[in-house]
C-alpha cells in the first residue's frame, strides 16, 4: 500500500526555513540586548581610561608642584570699616607668601600624610591595611560559608533547604552602610570587651564586619558548585560503603576545589575593594604592623575619606586616582580569573559528566 503522504525532499525543507516571516519584535529584541551589551563594555573601557587618565601624572617623577599659601584673613568685630579695610593690607604686606614643595616619588614611603608642609604619599600602610582586612575576613567567612554550603546541599532536608539558603543570600541585600553601622555601634564594644584590646575600631573587626558581606557570595557559589556534582559520584561512594559525611568530605568536596576557589576569589574581590565597611569600622589609622588589633587604613577608605577634600589636579588628586587604578587592576583580574577559567571552564567540566 503507497503511502498518500508526500514527501518533502531536502532542498524544499531548506527552501521554507529561508523565507521564514520578519518578525519585528524579534529582531528589536535581538538588537537591543547586542546595544546593552557593548554599552556595558563601553562603559567598563571609559571608566578605565578615566581613571588611567587622572592617575598618569604621578608617574612623572620628576615634576613637582609648588603651591602657593594665601594669608589668611581673621575677622574682627567691633572695628570701624577704615581700620578693618587697612587691616588686610597690612597682613599682605607683612605676610609673604609661603611656598611649599611637594615631591610627587614618596609613594614607597611607610607614611602617609597627604596634608601638611612636607606630604608624603606612602602606599604601604594602604596595601598592609588592605591585606590584613582582607585576610582577616576571609579566614571568618571562607570556613563559615563553605560548611554551610556543604550542610546546605549534602545534608539538610529539601524542606530546610529551602529556608537556609534564601536565608543566608539575602544578607548580600543589606547596603554595606547598615552593616558598617552594626560593626561601629555593636559588634566593635562587644569584641572590645570580650578580647580586651585598647583600639575600639581596628582591623579585626573590621575583617570580621567584611566577612558579613563576603559571606552570601562564597555561600552561593560554593553551593552551586557542589550541587553540580554529578549524582553518579555521590551513588558510588554510598554504594562502596562510605557514609555520607566521608561522601561529602572525601569526594563531593574535592571534586569541587574549582568552583569553590572561584566563589574565594569573587569574596577577595568583594572584600578588597568594600569602602564604606572599612571607612566605620577600622580605625582609619594609616600604621604600619601586623597587630590585627591596631587600627588601619584600606586602599578603598583612603579614596572614600580623601577624594572630595582634594585640589583638582594635585598631587593628592593623581595619587588617589592611583589607588583607585590599582583597586580596578586587582579586582578585575580576581573577577577575571574566577568567571572565566574555573567558574566556566572547570564547573563545566563537571557537568558534562551528568
Amino acid at each position: 500500500m503507497k503511502s498518500s503522504l508526500k514527501k518533502t525532499s531536502p532542498k524544499t525543507f531548506n527552501y521554507d526555513i529561508s523565507k521564514k516571516r520578519f518578525r519585528f519584535s524579534d529582531w528589536f529584541a535581538e538588537k537591543f540586548i547586542k546595544s546593552i551589551a557593548f554599552l556595558s563594555i563601553a562603559f567598563v573601557i571609559l571608566i578605565f581610561v578615566f581613571v588611567f587618565r587622572e592617575a598618569f601624572p604621578v608617574f612623572r617623577m620628576d615634576v613637582k608642584e609648588t603651591v602657593t599659601a594665601e594669608p589668611m584673613v581673621q575677622e574682627r568685630y567691633g572695628v570701624d570699616d577704615k581700620s578693618a579695610a587697612a587691616e588686610p593690607e597690612k597682613s599682605k604686606e607683612t605676610s609673604p607668601a609661603k611656598k611649599v614643595s611637594v615631591p610627587s616619588s614618596t609613594l614607597l614611603s611607610k607614611d602617609w600624610m597627604p596634608v601638611s608642609d612636607n606630604p608624603r604619599y606612602g602606599l604601604i600602610p594602604l596595601f598592609l591595611g588592605t591585606f590584613k582586612v582582607t585576610i582577616i575576613a576571609l579566614l571568618f567567612a571562607a570556613p563559615i560559608a563553605i560548611l554551610a554550603a556543604i550542610y546546605t546541599a549534602m545534608f539538610a532536608k529539601p524542606r530546610l533547604r529551602e529556608i537556609i539558603k534564601p536565608v543566608i543570600e539575602l544578607l548580600a541585600g543589606f547596603p554595606s552602610v547598615v552593616i558598617g553601622f552594626f560593626a561601629l555601634m555593636v559588634m566593635a564594644t562587644v569584641l572590645q570587651e570580650i578580647f580586651g584590646y585598647a583600639s575600639r575600631l581596628n582591623s579585626f573587626v573590621g575583617g570580621i564586619a567584611m566577612a558579613l558581606a563576603a559571606i552570601p557570595i562564597i555561600y552561593t557559589l560554593t553551593e552551586d558548585s557542589l550541587t553540580a556534582i554529578p549524582k553518579t559520584y555521590i551513588e558510588a561512594s554510598l554504594g562502596l560503603g562510605a557514609s555520607m559525611r566521608q561522601t561529602a568530605f572525601y569526594v563531593v568536596l574535592p571534586a569541587a576545589v574549582p568552583g569553590i576557589f572561584a566563589a574565594v576569589l569573587l569574596g577577595v574581590g568583594r572584600i578588597f575593594g568594600e569602602t564604606m565597611i572599612a571607612l566605620m569600622a577600622t580605625g582609619n589609622a594609616a600604621l604600619v604592623n601586623i597587630n590585627p588589633f591596631d587600627s588601619v587604613r584600606t586602599l578603598s577608605a583612603t579614596i572614600g575619606a580623601e577624594m572630595a577634600e582634594v585640589v583638582f589636579g594635585d598631587t593628592h588628586y593623581s595619587v588617589l586616582f592611583l589607588i583607585g587604578s590599582l583597586l580596578f587592576i586587582f579586582t578585575f583580574f580576581l573577577n577575571a580569573v574566577a568567571e572565566f577559567y574555573l567558574k566556566n571552564v572547570v564547573i563545566r567540566r563537571f557537568q558534562s559528566k551528568k
